[in-house]
Formats: C-alpha cells, structure tokens, sequence
C-alpha cells in the first residue's frame, strides 16, 4: 500500500468470516502465495474442505492458483500454490477492519 492509499473502508464479508476461510486469508494474506499443502496444514483441514474453501475464494475473485512442478520432487506431480488476489486483499482488509469495529463496540 502506498504513502498516499488510504486503508479500505470498514466491510464485513461473508464470504471471508468461515472460520477455514477467515484463517487462510490471513495466512495468504502474510506472504505472496503459499504452498496448498503448508496452509492445509497450518489451518489443520483435509485436502478436501481446504479445496472446497479456496473454490469458494477463487469464484469470489478473491485467490488464484497455480499450479507448478516441484523443484525437489523427480516425480510429475505438481505443486498447487495459492494467493490473495489484489481484490482479496481489499475484501480482507476490510474484513477484518470490521471486525475490529465490532470488538471495539463501534458499527461499521
């Protein structure tokens, strides 16, 4: 974000506030993509329900993923990855400014 860029405004999102995905917002959130496998992990869920979860992000226009082969595997399997797309960025920091309003007792 830039000197001049104001913070987004205040806006709760339902798509984001599930807990699973709530969680891996804030892990993408912190870096420019992740490996599926390291946020499975970290959010502790199967492949499956992190699946399910990140499908509901990308149709939101909120993550992408890519797909990439491995540098350490010999095999052809291939590495997911996942990140915050800039529209996610927003939606999440708006987010989670709204919740912070609601902790503080304040409508957003």
């Amino acid at each position: 974000m830039s000197a001049e860029a104001s913070p987004p405004a205040a806006q709760f999102d339902d798509v984001i506030h599930a807990p699973v995905r709530l969680r891996v917002c804030g892990l993408l959130a912190a870096a420019e993509e992740v490996e599926f496998s390291v946020v499975r992990d970290a959010v502790d869920v199967s492949d499956a329900t992190l699946s399910k979860h990140v499908k509901v992000l990308v149709d939101a226009g909120y993550a992408a993923v890519r797909k990439a082969p491995s540098s350490v595997r010999t095999d052809a399997r291939l590495l997911t990855w996942l990140r915050l797309t800039p529209a996610g960025r927003r939606a999440f920091s708006a987010h989670v400014a709204a919740l912070r309003a609601i902790a503080e007792g304040l409508t957003p």
